[in-house]
């Protein structure tokens, strides 16, 4: 069972703590149920026999024993929600480290919505159940057996009232709490799709805007959230069930007990110290089976959790360390593809197949193609984002997947498609590249990056605010930004994913000017829709349909590459081309 691995495995750490909390829930229990009798002797001992100070000794008595009650219940209370706390810690801290290292196939596999769910909500759920389990679950089983025992010690004839209310208590609880197990799996799918909905919402408010799908959007949220209300109340329902029923049985155990009670007092057969004695067992019995029970609500939705947490945990990234990674490469940076085919899990077709090319330092080497050809699959293969399906990519000769990723990484500079930005300032986005760079180091990549004249323009520089993904600059401010984060860390490749669409053609020609120099030692990739920007290129790669249909110089691609040729009939003229 995945829950019972998941407690086992993080649970293992707090073994004293946890065994502390067992220590301080007995004395509690046991000061507990001693009370009673206690009660019992001062009303047949003390009050039947007008024995004052039989009445304050046993009062006396009776406060030490709260006493030790309170502090105890109150000290278990304290370890337990620590060992809950620190629970939740560690299992968060290691679904966030499973995470961050998946690549975007398993990302895209699990989706993002389903990801911070199950490692906000799901370890949530667990970590109640572990405090309730704690603060109530290791009591209820001590009380119920010395209640038991206590209760028969009692009077044993009225102790088979026992036999009926517990089975009848068990059983009603159970029957509940099967029904439940279902909704609440279903609640948790529902919630994950509400934050699917709900993200997408936030994150495209703009384009809902602009295309007035605003109705669209509200009735999509609707159906969402109006599935995981349905799905709550039905639980709800039954939750609600569940706790008249207890009390019905406890109610219907008291009555009982004072029913045939009665006529045993009447008979001369039991005090009525003990009547009220064992009335006070029974409904510690029965509230005991209640505090179980109340725990066992929270089991059925904390399993569903703990199978969702688990999955995470027990998926292994496809980008994982070599066996025996090579730490050192040499500075000759040079890229080799050799036959270099991808496919995604499930898909029908390849995205790349047989795809072969040297990029070596000192040169510009751009990849161009229509959309969906491969160029961004292709890229992302260099740092091992993904692994080839066939072939190998090789640097230095040396093919990436024996090479030490951090060693990888930090050879490579990549300005993805979409420049994300973190939420700080843009310092601290720069910073990611590189954290010891100097002030002067970033202000060189903003003015490489043509980024220095707006940062420089607002009041705090460098400590300027950046919102989440860079919401509050523009598209190109957010395009410059990322280079500039590149550049900071001066690697041996770089590597530019369409990372110019966003700029004016002024700015484009400035830039690439200003990359120039700082390059020249350097392997140098782009991938690019826009002509203009990679013409000047040493080499250019045509894809098409994640074939290699072309390779060379501008002016030779525009003799023999057919499919070169319309992408630069498509956006110059033939003047502007030669």
């Amino acid at each position: 069972m995945n829950l019972l691995h998941l407690l086992k495995t993080h649970l293992r750490p707090y073994r004293v703590m946890i065994g502390l909390v067992l220590v301080l829930q007995s004395v509690q229990t046991i000061a507990t149920l001693t009370l009673p009798t206690l009660n019992a002797g001062i009303i047949d001992q003390g009050i039947a026999r007008n024995d004052t100070s039989y009445i304050l000794r046993m009062g006396a008595v009776m406060l030490g024993v709260t006493i030790v009650q309170v502090v105890f219940a109150i000290a278990a209370a304290y370890f337990g929600s620590r060992v809950a706390m620190a629970f939740g810690r560690d299992v968060r801290d290691s679904l966030f480290h499973g995470v961050t290292s998946f690549s975007s196939q398993e990302v895209d596999h699990f989706g993002a919505p389903s990801l911070i769910t199950r490692i906000t909500n799901d370890v949530t759920q667990v970590q109640v159940l572990v405090v309730m389990s704690a603060t109530l679950l290791i009591a209820a089983p001590i009380m119920a057996a010395g209640g038991v025992v206590l209760a028969v010690r009692e009077d044993g004839p009225l102790s088979l009232i026992l036999l009926v209310s517990i089975p009848a208590l068990v059983l009603s609880v159970g029957s509940v709490i099967v029904r439940m197990v279902p909704q609440f799996s279903l609640m948790q799918e529902w919630i994950d799709k509400v934050n699917k909905v709900l993200r997408e919402q936030i994150a495209g408010i703009r384009v809902v805007r602009a295309f007035v799908r605003e109705p669209y959007e509200i009735e999509r949220f609707a159906a969402a959230n109006d599935d995981l209300t349905r799905t709550s109340l039905r639980a709800g329902r039954l939750m609600a069930f569940m706790f008249p029923s207890v009390m019905l049985v406890l109610n219907l155990s008291s009555a009982a007990a004072v029913w045939f009670g009665a006529s045993r007092i009447g008979a001369g057969e039991m005090q009525i110290g003990t009547l009220i004695a064992f009335l006070s067992y029974l409904v510690q019995i029965l509230m005991s089976v209640m505090m179980a029970t109340f725990v066992a609500v929270l089991v059925p939705r904390a399993s569903v959790c703990a199978d969702r947490i688990e999955e995470v945990l027990a998926t292994e990234a496809t980008i994982r360390e070599p066996a025996q990674p090579v730490f050192e490469l040499n500075r000759r940076n040079t890229v080799e593809l050799d036959g270099v085919g991808f496919s995604y899990p499930g898909a029908e077709a390849p995205v790349l197949t047989d795809v072969r090319l040297v990029a070596r330092p000192g040169q510009t080497t751009a990849i161009i193609g229509s959309t969906g050809a491969g160029k961004t699959t292709l890229l992302n293969l260099i740092p091992r984002l993904f692994d080839v399906t066939a072939g190998s990519v090789r640097i230095d000769g040396i093919d990436v997947r024996d090479v030490d990723l951090e060693t990888l990484w930090s050879r490579v500079g990549l300005v993805p498609q979409k420049p994300y930005l973190f939420t700080g300032t843009v310092r601290s986005n720069l910073l990611h590249a590189n954290p010891e760079a100097t002030d002067d180091e970033l202000w060189d990549a903003l003015t490489v990056a043509q980024a220095s004249d707006f940062v420089a323009a607002t009041r705090e520089g460098l400590d300027a605010p950046i919102n989440q993904g860079g919401s509050n600059v523009s598209g190109g401010q957010r395009q410059r930004l990322a280079i500039a984060r590149a550049i900071v860390r001066r690697p041996g490749i770089y590597l530019f994913d369409d990372s110019f669409s966003a700029l004016d053609l002024a700015t484009d020609a400035r830039l690439r000017a200003a990359l120039a120099p700082l390059t020249a030692d350097a392997t140098v990739l782009v991938v690019a829709q826009r002509v203009s920007t990679i013409m000047h290129a040493d080499q250019i790669m045509v894809l098409e349909d994640g074939h290699e249909v072309g390779l060379g110089t501008h002016r030779e691609l525009l003799e023999t590459c057919s499919t070169y040729a319309e992408i630069v009939a498509s956006q110059m003229t033939a003047e502007e081309a030669a």
